[in-house]
């Protein structure tokens, strides 16, 4: 597969960071008009600067403190869907946080909800990429704080919100405290998803499927230690939303050569490939796409089963997956 193939092949990202895929450009370009020194977190080339993960987190939370009103968020949302179609990408989901929009509060999410709306309806009619969003609560921030976010996904769960996740530090807690949570953005019809296996084993995995009742999990990739565990995802039909770039950047594995993607294809596990924060990992949905083609010999047919498994996993209505499926069945 050459590299022409790979920038015309339509992607489905199911696994994408509203605030971390901003560029620093538009967050340094924020920073100057509100009259914000955020200088630190940038490098001499101007990207941005961390160390490992915990400082990774404390460096997105920083970025996001330029991030302070509606309209902050409606550029922000038109940015990354630009740069997500200039990559191919014809379908996104990303997680939005309550957190970051309005503290929590139903009535202030509301406002910045209406804000990403626009922002996606103005990217869909200008590059014809379409979005989803998924409300996420913040893990290390605990699990009463996570409640009030479940509350504002189930209060604007409908044709935009259509998922319910969690991210942030996966040492902090565990799975199971977060189940009030879940079950009532079950209960308002969302999917669910939450990040687990990223830097605990294959028994966070299973307690995320057992206590949470997902059926699709960030990263995952560490159940590979587990083949009991990958047999039981195989059978289940559980998708793992897979950010091989993220992984590599942030060392859960030393090279791409080391990552398990291909070893879970293989063993029939539904994985998927997006981009997690892409700006913080110096990548894009293109990149990836070469550089699994180069280090794992994958062709058009590969690409075109991720793709249509992940839109099978979408968190849309029947009408929405048929529009997407279609654009993928269009260029195969």
């Amino acid at each position: 597969m050459n590299d022409a193939d790979v920038r015309d092949t339509p992607k489905v990202e199911l696994h994408l960071h509203i605030e971390g895929a901003a560029q620093p450009d538009l967050i340094r370009q924020l920073a100057f008009e509100k009259k914000v020194d955020i200088s630190g977190i940038f490098d001499a080339k101007g990207a941005y600067r961390y160390k490992d993960f915990l400082e990774f987190l404390q460096v997105y939370e920083a970025a996001t403190e330029v991030l302070k009103s509606p309209d902050d968020f409606r550029r922000l949302t038109l940015s990354v869907l630009e740069n997500c179609a200039a990559n191919g990408v014809v379908y996104a989901e990303s997680f939005l946080s309550p957190e970051f929009c309005g503290g929590g509060d139903v009535a202030a999410w509301q406002e910045y909800l209406h804000a990403m709306e626009e922002g996606a309806a103005e990217a869909e009619k200008k590059f014809g990429i379409i979005m989803r969003g998924i409300v996420t609560c913040i893990r290390h921030f605990g699990p009463d704080r996570a409640k009030a976010s479940a509350l504002c996904a189930a209060e604007t769960a409908g044709h935009f919100i259509t998922g319910f996740g969690m991210g942030g530090d996966e040492n902090k807690g565990n799975q199971r405290d977060f189940a009030w949570s879940y079950d009532c953005a079950r209960e308002a019809g969302l999917g669910l998803t939450t990040h687990a296996g990223e830097w605990r084993g294959p028994q966070e995995v299973r307690e995320a499927i057992d206590d949470l009742g997902v059926s699709r999990i960030g990263h995952g990739v560490r159940c590979i230690e587990d083949m009991r565990l990958v047999e039981q995802l195989a059978e289940k039909g559980v998708v793992l939303e897979v950010c091989p770039g993220s992984n590599v950047a942030l060392g859960v594995y030393p090279d791409l050569k080391s990552h398990p993607i291909e070893r879970l294809r293989g063993y029939g596990v539904k994985v998927t490939v997006s981009t997690d924060d892409p700006p913080f990992f110096h990548t894009t949905m293109r990149q990836e796409y070469e550089n699994l083609s180069r280090t794992f010999g994958w062709e058009d047919w590969h690409f075109a089963q991720i793709n249509r498994d992940a839109a099978e996993a979408a968190f849309c209505d029947a009408a929405t997956r048929k529009r997407i499926l279609d654009r993928l069945e269009a260029a195969e």
